[in-house]
């Protein structure tokens, strides 16, 4: 595609990857429009602010200004009604991902970072690094960075990040969407089975990963942690390219130098690299840092300038978010949805309050959101993941598959079920007290409980 004036319509285009995709093709010189079922802010106001139209709904009206091509979300299915006109009147069509590779990748050092969790983060603190280290690089994140004031830019070249998901690209392309963006430098933070919606099991998700790193050239490099027995099979299946691996003496190490994991060094065989002291919490993004550092360095940043960097990174919105803070009672939002990322957001919590003798008791609060946690697929491994909390609070969701009523007599912590919104609000302000941390979970808006949390935590203390 060579005509830079050319109409592009996106359907679905308010997801967080779609809204990128619509950032960079305006920035491209390109015409861009879009609709989506929920047209809303942040992501509705970021897009008009670039003069981007934005229209309600999928109807084949939006269609009367017949675009040249029309990028397909893969939320998108056969039978929504402009996938169906599309088809019919053979107008162009490409996914996502596809797009991106031919119009922003091809000419690219990508460096991409996928995993099970963390990929947001790691991005964000690897945009950060080269930004740091002066390289302006682009990048397409699946959330908000904040020490920028877009998920998405075309930055200058060569360098740019991408967060690497390995959910399915369209509904006529089933492979992971990472396998479109060919990285020189490439991330798998960990490697476990989720997105039970569209993978059977976990050699389905090793396949695809297998798929990726196929695709990158001799002379990249692929960052992996050692002891991911997961990651340790999929890389068996084939390897072409130098690795390097985290958490081993001949690699990349940490240690901790403040116990919830805000002060930590780093080595890489064995040599001082520097030291990072940051505001974020816990071994997990410990472990993002040491990635993040790591991939940096093969782009040419010295790893002094990266644990620099970090100093001076704030957390990407939603991961362990601190929300607001009432009578000392803190509440936190966080995006964390698979048990492993449940066990270890609680277990940053617990460390900073076994750091901290004015902070108590910490208060889980989950919603089970995720298509496969709605389907149940977790429920067998989700009680010991609340292990850390001293007590646990539940949302049951109408779409939830599963009685979540089960998990009462198997969390070690006690339990409560609600399925009603302030029913659960309630039952939270009665319990809490002050140095209590509530520490919210789900990777949607969980009808904005964090805001009446405060509020009713608030007036609680107004008596």
């Amino acid at each position: 595609m060579t005509n830079k004036t050319q109409h592009l319509h996106i359907l679905g285009i308010c997801g967080t990857f779609m809204g990128g995709i619509a950032a960079l093709a305006k920035a491209l010189g390109f015409r861009v429009t879009g609709c989506d079922a929920h047209v809303y802010p942040p992501m509705s106001t970021q897009l008009e602010q670039l003069g981007i139209e934005l229209m309600q709904g999928y109807q084949t009206a939006h269609f009367n200004d017949e675009p040249d091509l029309v990028i397909v979300g893969n939320a998108m299915s056969r039978g929504n009604v402009m996938v169906e006109y599309m088809l019919d009147r053979n107008i162009p069509y490409i996914s996502g991902p596809q797009w991106l590779l031919e119009n922003v990748l091809k000419d690219r050092w990508v460096l991409a970072v996928s995993g099970t969790h963390g990929k947001t983060t790691t991005s964000s603190m690897l945009t950060w690094i080269l930004e740091y280290a002066k390289l302006s690089p682009g990048f397409l994140i699946g959330g908000v960075p904040q020490n920028f004031e877009c998920s998405a830019r075309l930055g200058n070249a060569p360098f740019f990040v991408i967060e690497a998901d390995e959910y399915d690209t369209a509904f006529f392309d089933k492979r992971s969407k990472f396998v479109h963006y060919r990285p020189r430098t490439l991330v798998i933070n960990n490697l476990e089975f989720d997105h039970g919606d569209i993978f059977n099991d976990l050699s389905d998700i090793q396949r695809q990963f297998h798929h990726l790193i196929r695709m990158v050239p001799s002379n990249g490099l692929i960052l992996s942690p050692k002891n991911e027995e997961a990651i340790t099979e999929t890389l068996a299946m084939g390897c072409w390219t130098p690795t390097e691996q985290s958490s081993c003496k001949k690699g990349w190490q940490a240690q901790k130098l403040a116990v919830d994991g805000s002060e930590f060094s780093v080595t890489f065989n064995g040599e001082m690299q520097g030291i990072v002291k940051w505001s974020l919490i816990g071994d997990f993004n410990i472990d993002n840092a040491l990635m993040a550092i790591a991939a940096a360095r093969h782009a040419g940043v010295p790893s002094h300038i990266a644990t620099e960097a970090l100093a001076e990174y704030i957390n990407t919105k939603r991961r362990l978010e601190l929300r607001g803070c009432v009578n000392n009672i803190n509440v936190y939002d966080d995006f964390a949805h698979h048990p492993t990322a449940i066990a270890k957001t609680l277990a940053g919590v617990r460390s900073q309050i076994a750091g901290n003798s004015s902070q108590g008791r910490v208060i889980a609060v989950l919603e089970p959101r995720s298509n496969t946690m709605k389907s149940g697929v977790h429920k067998d491994t989700l009680p010991a993941s609340l292990r850390q909390a001293d007590h646990v609070y539940i949302f049951q969701g109408e779409d939830v598959k599963w009685s979540v009523s089960e998990l009462i007599n198997k969390c070690q912590s006690p339990c409560v079920v609600e399925d009603d919104i302030n029913q659960l609000v309630a039952k939270i302000t009665d319990y809490v007290q002050a140095g209590d941390s509530i520490v919210v979970m789900s990777n949607g808006s969980f009808d904005s409980i964090h805001e009446k949390l405060l509020k009713s935590i608030y007036l609680k203390y107004q008596h």
